[in-house]
């Protein structure tokens, strides 16, 4: 059994189309440990896996994250 709880599908095509349009978003959210991130990141892809959905983002850095679509509690366009 999963935690995780599905986000509203509107949200869900605002990630969508940041991904179809390269846009960068400024993320906040908080990782399995609850520690709080907000950074810069460039959408990449949605993924499911075990009933979960996360959005795969690059940083500035150029690291990959797979960040769990119900941790994250805040995102903008930049």
């Amino acid at each position: 059994m999963t935690d995780y709880t599905p986000i509203d599908c509107g949200l869900h095509s605002e990630y969508e189309l940041a991904i179809m349009h390269g846009d960068m978003l400024r993320l906040e959210w908080h990782d399995e440990s609850c520690q709080p991130h907000i950074e810069p990141v460039k959408p990449l892809d949605l993924q499911a896996h075990n009933s979960e959905e996360f959005l795969l983002v690059e940083t500035r850095e150029g690291e990959k994250l797979q960040i769990r679509l119900d941790r994250i509690v805040h995102k903008e366009t930049i």
